[in-house]
């Protein structure tokens, strides 16, 4: 993965990620990424490129369950979230859409808005101009998931090879 760096700070909630005024009105992705991160960063819709990765301080998508939070920035062309830390319910739910999310602090501490880096999932490593990070390579059955696009298909995949769909 290759991208373009988006750097928040801490404790960026899912209502910041995703208000909650569109939950019960915005189904698509595609209609729920036109509104990521509006109320913080209203050119962040209108100029995420995919493979862009957001990089973000200690506990990124804390508040609410709701997993449009994730939904909408997978369907913006995010990447990958890396972040100092993460709220439980909001890593698994990025992870379960497909959506990489990454815990590295030393990256978190050096990289910059508009920095270009690199991810590699499979090395656990982050590369930019401004160093190198490693961080805990996922495990092969979580790789298998966010391969497949999230828990759903990678199940239906499963499934498929034993013959049972």
């Amino acid at each position: 993965m290759k991208g373009k760096v988006w750097k928040y700070g801490d404790n960026i909630n899912t209502d910041v990620l995703f208000p909650g005024k569109y939950t019960y009105t915005l189904m698509s992705p595609e209609e729920m990424a036109k509104h990521a991160l509006e109320d913080l960063d209203p050119d962040f819709a209108s100029q995420v490129k995919p493979g862009d990765v957001i990089v973000a301080g200690r506990n990124f998508g804390c508040g609410s369950s709701r997993e449009q939070a994730a939904a909408c920035l997978k369907a913006a062309g995010v990447q990958a979230v890396v972040a100092r830390s993460f709220a439980r319910i909001y890593y698994r739910n990025a992870i379960n859409l497909g959506l990489p999310v990454i815990q590295c602090p030393e990256a978190v501490d050096v990289l910059e808005k508009g920095d270009e880096i690199e991810v590699d999932l499979a090395a656990g490593e982050i590369r930019s101009s401004k160093g190198n990070f490693s961080f805990p390579p996922f495990p092969d059955s979580v790789i298998g998931i966010l391969k497949a696009g999230g828990l759903i298909a990678y199940t239906r995949e499963k499934l498929k090879e034993k013959g049972v769909l």
